[in-house]
């Protein structure tokens, strides 16, 4: 298990876990052993190791929080979608200029309810990473997602998107294919969409990049998720001149589920499983699609969807208002 900086004390811990269960391992293959006490050792490690994640993980800072948002072996969008999404038929570029591999898509079932699904993936190996561009999204990639919504709100499809994404491609070709008005046609078929549109933030959301997929009826994030406007290493190196001041960034920048639920920017957080997500993927999925579930059939009880969804940001503008005054 690839431990994060915060979790250096669990070092010696988990390599004594990991050294048992691959002797257990080897052992059992050989059918020659009776791994009786070694059973009983890896009870008891292991039982030490969810005490020692629990007291870490009930107290995270910011910056803490945003490193395992980044962990490598954090679920991806493409594992929500080919465990939740049945009879999934993925759908392919952007009638334009070509096809992004960093926004995957199609249509499929959640349990009994038809959908559009749109999803921002990382990647796993390095050149997964580079195939997906290490998540962030090029003009193509949003134009993709917008002709997706269209196609959703035509076939009166409600609509679930997986954010995941250190922000939006930032290079020269990016921005002389209109990156900025993409993510904005993006955003504004977020808001046209006369079917729900359900976002569940599983790692990073950031900026514009998470917002283009993200303008929805119901914000979902997982708790250690982060949603930003910048990087909290952006953020450091703009106000204070050194990314080294990028715990502080974080902290200011109100990045946290938790924060994010008190400014009444998202909706709901799904609690995740002990040290993270990345320890229990297969219950982490299933209690987000459990959530998505019981969002999007609360929202197709709502007659008219648009007006629900501006009163949802109007509210923002006027908490907005109230904390300024």
């Amino acid at each position: 298990m690839f431990l994060l900086e915060f979790e250096n004390k669990l070092l010696k811990l988990n390599a004594e876990i990991e050294d048992i269960e691959k002797r257990l391992e080897k052992c059992v293959e050989k059918g020659r052993c009776f791994p009786g006490k070694s059973t009983e050792k890896l009870k008891e490690l292991k039982k030490q190791m969810n005490k020692e994640l629990k007291a870490l993980y009930s107290n995270l800072g910011a910056w803490e929080k945003q490193t395992v948002a980044r962990h490598p072996n954090r679920p991806h969008a493409i594992d929500y979608i080919n465990t939740l999404i049945h009879e999934f038929t993925p759908l392919a570029g952007d009638r334009n200029f070509s096809e992004d591999n960093t926004i995957i898509g199609g249509i499929g079932f959640l349990g009994d309810i038809p959908v559009m699904v749109i999803g921002q993936e990382k990647g796993n190996t390095i050149q997964e990473k580079q195939i997906r561009n290490f998540g962030m999204p090029k003009p193509e990639g949003y134009r993709k997602a917008k002709r997706l919504i269209n196609t959703a709100s035509r076939l009166s499809l409600p609509i679930i998107t997986f954010v995941d994404t250190p922000g939006a491609e930032p290079g020269i070709d990016a921005e002389a294919r209109g990156q900025a008005e993409a993510i904005a046609r993006s955003i504004q078929a977020c808001l046209d969409s006369n079917t729900p549109i359900v976002s569940v933030i599983i790692g990073e959301g950031g900026s514009g990049g998470a917002i283009a997929i993200a303008t929805s009826d119901s914000v979902i994030m997982l708790e250690h998720s982060v949603y930003s406007v910048i990087s909290p290493e952006g953020c450091a190196a703009i106000l204070w001149k050194s990314a080294s001041a990028k715990e502080l960034a974080a902290k200011a920048s109100k990045i946290t589920a938790q924060d994010l639920k008190k400014l009444g920017i998202i909706d709901e957080i799904v609690e995740e499983p002990l040290g993270g997500a990345h320890r229990d993927a297969k219950k982490a999925i299933q209690d987000v699609g459990d959530k998505v579930y019981s969002e999007l059939k609360r929202l197709l009880q709502i007659s008219d969807i648009k007006k629900h969804r501006q009163d949802r940001f109007l509210k923002m503008t006027r908490l907005e208002e109230q904390a300024k005054s």
